[in-house]
């Protein structure tokens, strides 16, 4: 196997919002939109596609400008959010909510049962083209508990999110409902990216972490470890 078949490009791509630098990405170079327009909205600077007035990409560099409602730009930035240092991602330019901003809501719904959820995962892992040529990347889908309805790889765990979200709204499909599929363990940030986008349930072959259970709680949302294993660890709201 020829050396530069096994890497994973990494590249920065940038994001202003209503004019003003937001955030930089290292991030794999594939569904660039699904990208912007997914953490757009679990940012809250959008709920739906109609209010991202428009999302332009730089023709001389990588990254895009985005036009959002100014409304809702000024009430993330009142959400008065404190910059951190996320798990496994380095310096990052989101935030990450304190878990009581959350209002708390009753169980969304079950997860599909265990084989069910085992076949799911099947069709991640037989989708991830550059999993199997690289090994060194992370996957996330949406599903329906029946089928995949979206699914990409990227670098960071917390990018695949983005994409399939911002795949689901680009496709006018609301990701509420839905359940989430991430190959990596799922994070504090993962878990609200889950919550503000109404998702059921959140399932991994890994495990949760304890701030991603307390935020899945606080929201009705299901969290599944070892989701692969003949025992699931399922993490109810609850319980949580």
């Amino acid at each position: 196997m020829a050396a530069d078949s096994a890497i994973v490009e990494e590249v920065p791509v940038w994001l202003e919002v209503n004019g003003a630098p937001a955030v930089t990405w290292m991030c794999t170079p594939e569904q660039l939109e699904e990208l912007a327009v997914g953490w757009l909205h679990g940012e809250g600077y959008i709920r739906t596609l109609d209010d991202l007035k428009k999302l332009r990409p730089c023709a001389t560099d990588v990254g895009f400008w985005a036009e959002v409602d100014p409304g809702l730009a000024l009430a993330v930035q009142r959400e008065n959010r404190k910059p951190v240092l996320a798990s496994g991602c380095g310096a990052v330019a989101t935030m990450l909510a304190d878990p009581t901003m959350l209002a708390r809501e009753p169980s969304r719904d079950d997860p599909p049962a265990p084989d069910r959820l085992r076949g799911l995962f099947k069709e991640v892992f037989a989708r991830g083209t550059r999993y199997q040529e690289t090994g060194g990347i992370h996957a996330a889908a949406l599903t329906d508990g029946r089928v995949l309805l979206h699914h990409a790889e990227d670098i960071g765990r917390h990018n695949a999110v983005d994409k399939v979200i911002g795949a689901a709204i680009l496709a006018r499909r609301p990701p509420a409902g839905l359940g989430l599929l991430v190959t990596g363990r799922i994070s504090g940030e993962l878990a609200f990216k889950g919550a503000r986008a109404g998702i059921v349930y959140i399932a991994t072959p890994s495990v949760p972490s304890s701030l991603a259970v307390q935020i899945a709680g606080r929201a009705g949302m299901v969290l599944v470890g070892r989701a692969v294993s003949g025992t699931p660890h399922l993490h109810t709201p609850g319980a949580a």
